[in-house]
């Protein structure tokens, strides 16, 4: 699979970390771009973000890479963090980053384009926003994880929402629908 990840400036940089750990790098094809925010936000929530080996990173600002057209075959794109701001100029059809050059390409392609914001709570704006994408093929994955699995760890509260990713994008996902009996 050839897949693009972009990280945006919204808190949440653990759901990004716990995805990389999931993927592998040497069966896949990764690209992982970052807005300025995103390394501000992942320095304060992580310290540092550890990038498998294999993973091709790139900035924010250059054009200069293959996922940013649509004559590139690209299988699907994940934006995790994904701020409402990032959200909001996606909805509008705005391409002045990588992110959201690749983004629109991904929707113009109809390719699978995966967006997760975890900021809450929303306004009409951002509802709206959320609609445009939806009705133009995005899947909106809100990171609202999941408590029914009797998670005890943040970690694995956080793989929750990875474990959905990973479906969405058709790879294992070994937690996936852990379900556990409630105590009578």
């Amino acid at each position: 699979m050839k897949l693009v990840l972009a990280a945006t400036g919204a808190s949440g940089a653990i759901y990004l970390q716990r995805l990389l750990a999931r993927l592998d790098a040497q069966a896949h094809e990764i690209h992982l771009v970052f807005s300025t925010y995103a390394k501000q936000v992942v320095h304060e929530e992580l310290g540092e973000l550890v990038v498998p080996a294999g993973v091709h990173q790139h900035g924010d600002k250059t054009m200069n890479v293959p996922f940013v057209s649509g004559s590139a075959r690209f299988d699907a794109m994940v934006i995790v963090p994904c701020s409402m701001g990032t959200l909001g100029r996606i909805a509008a059809g705005t391409s002045d980053s990588t992110i959201l050059r690749a983004a629109d390409v991904f929707l113009k392609e109809r390719r699978k384009l995966l967006l997760v914001p975890r900021e809450m709570p929303w306004n009409l704006i951002h509802a709206r926003n959320v609609v445009t994408l939806i009705e133009a093929g995005a899947v909106i994955l809100p990171a609202s994880p999941s408590f029914y699995g009797g998670a005890s760890t943040l970690e694995a509260i956080a793989d929750t929402v990875v474990d959905r990713i990973l479906d969405h994008l058709d790879l294992p996902s070994p937690g996936m629908f852990r379900w556990k009996e409630p105590a009578e």
